[in-house]
């Protein structure tokens, strides 16, 4: 696991006035259940609204993130497990959840926090979980890029206000 080149975040992050939707798989609890209550450390700490979304699986994702943005989420933040096993299945599904959360961001125009973890073997997935022992916490850092894209988003649309 590189580490090179990963941000570092200083400055406190205000989401106050940000609605958020944390869309969230159900397999492997344990591993997803870290990355959710890391989303919700930041989320939280940010002043954010924000809510909890369960969906089967990482497949799933992408339509229930298009629905919160339908609903008037300013950001999504997407959390699931994907764990290798010994048929094509893994390439499909991690393929179509990356190509359907990319889809649904650039089509509505706001971001999805990505903490989609592939993963060759459970620890791999433990390991980046924000568990204690962990040595990442994957669900904050997709909240966090959430969070940080979605106030650049915002102050972009609004410093190119009305022309005329």
């Amino acid at each position: 696991m590189s580490r090179a080149g990963a941000p570092s975040p200083t400055e406190k992050i205000d989401g106050t006035g940000l609605r958020v939707v944390v869309v969230a798989g159900t397999w492997h609890d344990v591993i997803t259940n870290g990355l959710i209550a890391g989303s919700e450390r930041v989320l939280t700490a940010s002043g954010a609204t924000y809510e909890i979304v369960r969906v089967p699986g990482s497949f799933e994702l992408a339509v229930a993130a298009q629905a919160a943005f339908a609903g008037g989420a300013d950001a999504v933040v997407a959390l699931g497990v994907i764990i290798r096993g010994g048929t094509p299945h893994f390439e499909y599904v991690s393929a179509a959840t990356t190509d359907g959360l990319t889809r649904v961001a650039l089509d509505a125009g706001k971001p999805v926090g990505f903490g989609v973890l592939t993963l060759d073997d459970e620890q791999q997935g433990l390991d980046r979980a924000g568990l204690e022992g962990s040595k990442e916490d994957k669900g904050a850092e997709a909240a966090d890029a959430a969070l940080r894209t979605a106030l650049v988003v915002r102050a972009l649309r609004q410093a190119q206000g009305p022309r005329g």
